[in-house]
């Protein structure tokens, strides 16, 4: 049995997620994925809170993966009764479309938790970090933040400044006025 004191870290983590969605528009989500000390940060749009926040991993990692990988199955199964039950979030993908070994296989994700949203990124990235652990991954990550242009360096960040940065992660969202959007 492997030293889980000795276990590398997955090739990629999730640092931050955060999502809007409403019934009158288009969910937005955006993340910041971590390789090593690099980061990579991205928002996008979907069909609801979690195909927002799994387009937005797919553009963070697109250096990484030249392409989006495949979801191939989602499940929900909630492990007891109520609104307060655990749920367990099954995710299987297929590598982005590509010629020879990286275009193949099948990589499985599960995540538990009270929050749906969560365990359901927290399962997509699992399966990712699956795919990249295959050998004809190995050093992706590494790679894409050396040649891209969307990774940055990770610094440290001063208390004052972290509030603003916060506001530069979707650089593309419209100030809401929400006294406004309840009034239509």
């Amino acid at each position: 049995m492997p030293d889980p004191t000795n276990a590398a870290p997955p090739p990629v983590q999730l640092t931050r997620w955060t999502v809007t969605s409403g019934s009158n528009a288009r969910s937005r989500g955006a993340v910041i994925v971590d390789a090593g000390d690099h980061h990579w940060r991205a928002s996008a749009e979907g069909n609801g809170a979690i195909d927002a926040l799994y387009r937005a991993v797919d553009k963070a990692l697109a250096e990484i993966l030249d392409g989006h990988p495949r979801l191939l199955a989602y499940d929900i199964h909630a492990l007891g009764e109520g609104t307060d039950t655990i749920g367990v979030v099954t995710v299987r993908i297929a590598p982005p479309m590509a010629a020879g070994e990286r275009g193949e296989g099948e990589y499985g994700g599960e995540a538990r938790g009270p929050n749906i949203i969560a365990a359901s990124i927290e399962a997509y990235i699992v399966a990712i970090n699956a795919m990249l652990g295959e050998a004809q991954w190995h050093g992706a990550p590494e790679a894409a933040a050396e040649t891209g242009t969307r990774a940055r360096k990770k610094e440290p960040v001063a208390p004052g400044v972290a509030r603003e940065r916060r506001a530069e992660l979707d650089e593309d969202a419209a100030e809401i006025d929400t006294n406004d959007w309840f009034n239509r």
